[in-house]
């Protein structure tokens, strides 16, 4: 998964915003240290608390422009993030879900939902397949390293 960041240069080095993500920005002074920020910035943003009630928009597809560029996220972060969105489009709750996987309790759940503890096995995403079909776990590892680009 990978959200777009549009690049400004300036005197003194670049600056970056996420197109997606109203106020994750970040700086540097060269275009190679800014690309690493722009990845640690974007997963810092996303990595929200596990109680908390943001839900962040999945990324647009394909967006094109001067000095826009593809930002990776983090697979775990990715994955807690889309079982999140998953879960509150079809209004459902943590423990109901927990009950459509075939979970004994809601903990085991969550755990999906948390970026630092998600590390599903292949039966529980066999069942996160059946209860949510238009889950594409492909997405997740999409990995569209930026090539770099002299602006």
């Amino acid at each position: 998964m990978f959200y777009h960041f549009k690049i400004h240069k300036e005197p003194n080095g670049y600056w970056a915003e996420s197109i997606e993500l109203k106020g994750c920005v970040t700086q540097a002074d060269s275009l190679e240290q800014l690309y690493l920020n722009m990845e640690e910035a974007l997963n810092l943003y996303l990595n929200e608390p596990e109680n908390s009630k943001v839900t962040f928009p999945l990324p647009q597809r394909n967006i094109i422009g001067k000095n826009i560029v593809k930002i990776s996220v983090d697979p775990k972060i990715a994955f807690a993030m889309k079982m999140k969105i998953f879960r509150s489009k079809k209004g459902l709750s943590q423990r109901q879900v927990a009950d459509l996987l075939g979970m004994k309790n809601i903990y085991s759940y969550q755990r999906l939902e948390s970026a630092k503890k998600a590390n599903p096995n292949l039966s529980t995403i066999a069942r996160i397949k059946e209860v949510f079909p238009e889950f594409n776990i492909d997405e997740i590892f999409i990995n569209n390293k930026p090539k770099h680009k002299h602006l």
